[in-house]
């Protein structure tokens, strides 16, 4: 349950952007932990994941599931991020440490159209285009007996829930292995701001 003074704090979200903008605001998280939302609502900071659990618990107070996607990288940091639907289309809520893979308006018609959107602007430090799988949305509710949530605990175990989990190729690899790399100015505008302890650091090929 959340205390008095958290449900004032979340009263303040009170539609999906209110939730990202929050999550915008704090600083990204470079420890590899896993804090609860209750935690990150105390101690505001957030990597992706963490950004991610906590927008799905938000969504949840406003009316939405609590609904998560995993986004697999090669060479580069996996992501993760909070899913909604208005009407019949998707949207998305994400804590990024670059700033072209966070808040996704509801305007795709399916799960896959929502992910490819991110397609072009998920590349590593090299340039390299990284982005390879995303699986279904996954509900938090099935982990409500852990209180995932409002515990003190680290919540790993959802992240070792979502490697368990059948991935969707957004390519081919003929496709793949064809990709071109991003341009410097699209490389400077994306990762304008990231903290750089934080950055996943691409190896050569």
């Amino acid at each position: 349950m959340w205390t008095i003074a958290e449900q004032l704090q979340i009263k303040k979200f009170t539609s999906p952007f209110d939730i990202q903008i929050f999550l915008d605001s704090i600083p990204y998280n470079p420890i590899g932990e896993c804090r609860s939302p209750r935690l990150v609502l105390a101690e505001p900071r957030a990597h992706c994941f963490e950004g991610a659990l906590f927008a799905a618990a938000m969504l949840r107070e406003i009316g939405h599931l609590p609904l998560i996607v995993d986004m697999t990288a090669e060479n580069d940091d996996d992501h993760v991020i909070a899913v909604f639907r208005s009407g019949n289309l998707w949207g998305a809520i994400a804590k990024s440490n670059t700033s072209a893979l966070r808040f996704r308006e509801p305007a795709y018609r399916t799960l896959r159209e929502l992910i490819m959107s991110y397609f072009d602007f998920y590349f590593n430090t090299l340039g390299e285009k990284s982005l390879r799988s995303y699986s279904r949305p996954v509900n938090l509710n099935r982990f409500n007996k852990k209180n995932w949530a409002t515990s003190s605990d680290d919540l790993e175990y959802i992240g070792d829930y979502l490697y368990t989990m059948r991935h969707y190729p957004v390519a081919g690899p003929g496709v793949l292995s064809n990709l071109h790399k991003a341009d410097k100015l699209l490389m400077d505008a994306v990762f304008l701001g990231a903290n750089d302890e934080g950055l996943f650091k691409a190896e050569s090929s």
